[in-house]
């Protein structure tokens, strides 16, 4: 059989499914792809080596850079890791409301792959609602952190400040919205049969690949494994809390859209949890003056699930003012980069994107 001549294409970042500044480099023989190569850009480098250059609570405002379109995750991870040096216990009402926001960053986060699947596979409308719909989220981080995007609200010693007045009612209401909106949801994209024919067996990651990458998050899910940080190592007050780890075993789109479909699910339950259950009380221990604060030495892990999934965050203190060490470990890195480009070789050109969106990328997690 006769071999078609190797075309080079650069797909990305002005595609729609494309997920932030990164870039593709497809080998393709007609339209097979037979090699693929990442390209992240330069936009947001070296946030490793300004922490070790900023003092801690200067550092604290860089977290929300790593992944801008869930920050919260982030800020939560280098916020422990930092109390766990310090040996800070924060006040049991700013556990919860750390949860909240996680779960409600998720959810944000959960409804722009709602939209990058769709857009990736042409089905624009999904991303007018999801989009649209998430600015009730926006509406609801404002209140509360005064910013809609990079809100730097988890922060050593609790959060920066507690509920305005009447604010978990409206979070309820949120949620009251979201449950009668999810089914138009499922009409639109998980009932349509196109999204079904190209979601299904396409994108396939094998066993091998999944041990070989070190997947995690729902790729890992959607693989049959059960695994989640938030019940396999439960931090702040997850443990006191039900919800289901949703999986399936197929371990391509259509089982990862399968898995975050249900994860949407499973994070307005934990919010009306939160709500019902939060103890009156303070919401930050006071620290000494953050310009001049010194941690003891020591070194300490913190990891959160993060949508994209396992986020950590190793630090190391020499008992300055500032970390010796900040070593972050974010899941697009393996998805988006080594995982990627295995699973593309292939794959068909008009597939790219979907499967690139199944996986769950946050192009500044890779160039840290």
């Amino acid at each position: 059989m006769k071999r078609e001549k190797a075309t080079t294409l650069y797909f990305g970042p002005q595609h729609p499914g494309i997920t932030g500044n990164m870039m593709i480099r497809l080998k393709v023989e007609g339209d097979t792809i037979v090699k693929a190569t990442t390209e992240v850009g330069y936009l947001h480098r070296a946030f490793e080596k300004l922490v070790e250059k900023r003092n801690w609570i200067q550092s604290f405002t860089l977290m929300c850079r790593f992944c801008v379109p869930e920050p919260d995750p982030v800020e939560n991870t280098y916020a422990r890791a930092v109390e766990m040096i310090a040996g800070i216990e924060i006040p049991e009402r700013a556990k919860w409301i750390r949860v909240l926001i996680l779960e409600l960053a998720r959810m944000s986060s959960l409804l722009l792959w709602h939209a990058g699947q769709g857009h990736s596979l042409g089905l624009y409308t999904m991303g007018q609602w999801s989009v649209g719909d998430r600015n009730y989220l926006l509406d609801l981080f404002e209140e509360l952190t005064g910013a809609r995007i990079y809100h730097m609200y988890v922060w050593p010693g609790g959060v920066r400040k507690d509920f305005p007045e009447g604010f978990g009612e409206r979070v309820l209401k949120t949620m009251d919205y979201f449950e009668k909106k999810l089914p138009d949801y499922d009409n639109l994209l998980f009932e349509n049969s196109i999204f079904q024919k190209r979601a299904q067996g396409v994108g396939i990651v094998s066993p091998e690949q999944i041990i070989e990458h070190g997947v995690v998050g729902q790729p890992l899910r959607a693989a049959g494994i059960k695994s989640d940080i938030r019940i396999d190592d439960p931090y702040e007050v997850y443990e006191k809390l039900k919800f289901d780890v949703p999986t399936q075993t197929d371990s391509d789109i259509w089982a990862r859209a399968l898995v975050r479909r249900e994860e949407l699910r499973q994070s307005i339950r934990i919010i009306r949890q939160v709500i019902d259950k939060i103890p009156k009380g303070e919401v930050y221990t006071k620290l000494p003056n953050p310009q001049k604060w010194t941690i003891p030495a020591g070194d300490a892990f913190a990891r959160t699930e993060s949508v994209r999934g396992e986020v950590g965050m190793y630090l190391v203190s020499d008992g300055g003012n500032k970390p010796r060490r900040a070593h972050f470990r974010g899941a697009a890195y393996v998805h988006a980069v080594s995982l990627l480009e295995d699973v593309l070789v292939g794959a068909n050109i008009a597939d790219v994107s979907a499967i690139m969106n199944s996986l769950g990328t946050c192009p500044p997690e890779i160039e840290r």
